[in-house]
């Protein structure tokens, strides 16, 4: 059984402002970096393979929490959000821009202007998955982990989503024998006690 555990990174300037951060290389703010350090990874998941997307706010964010650098994977970076990174989503909404609309009704087409289609990303992180060969962190973003997790439950960006993305989670998916996603898993609290 090989399986794939996703993190989302920790929070960023852009994150606390509710930005489409995309691909633009955003740093981990102080309080993000500071609520990072009261976590640790589940004991099973420490001493796994650990990667990342390129981005420094998802390679300090495995640094942080796992006390060594991860392997930065260019298969793993965010969605790129074209003419909309750096934008407001719920000011996208109001102004209608053209082709902006809730994730609910993206479906794999869904692409942002001068950006990549969805099908595109979904492509991508498969091909990443399906080439794992050992049980692996991968530290990514919440566009990454929307479609692996899609993926692994047959979600198609129509209707709500079966899973809900929250920050001090894994989210494990089982690549062999069967695609599916597992529970998530929380992050242990430094102050738990760590063995």
């Amino acid at each position: 059984m090989i399986r794939v555990a996703f993190l989302r990174h920790g929070r960023t300037g852009w994150n606390r402002e509710g930005r489409i951060q995309g691909r633009t290389d955003r740093p981990l703010d102080d309080e993000g970096r500071a609520e990072l350090t009261q976590f640790a990874p589940p004991p099973e998941w420490r001493d796994v393979e650990l990667v990342s997307s390129p981005l420094s706010r998802a390679s300090e964010t495995g640094a942080i929490l796992f006390g060594r650098a991860p392997r930065r994977d260019p298969a793993l970076i965010e969605m790129d959000w074209g003419a909309w990174e750096g934008q407001r989503g719920e000011a996208l909404l109001a102004q209608g821009a053209p082709g902006f609309r809730p994730i609910e009704e993206w479906g794999w087409a869904f692409q942002p202007p001068g950006g990549e289609a969805l099908w595109m990303l979904r492509e991508r992180v498969a091909a990443w998955m399906a080439a794992l060969e050992r049980d692996t962190v991968a530290v990514a973003h919440i566009g990454v982990m929307r479609v692996a997790l899609a993926i692994a439950t047959g979600w198609n960006f129509e209707g709500p989503a079966p899973f809900r993305i929250r920050r001090s989670r894994l989210y494990p998916i089982r690549l062999q024998p069967e695609l599916s996603a597992e529970e998530p898993l929380r992050l242990i609290k430094r102050s738990e006690g760590m063995s």
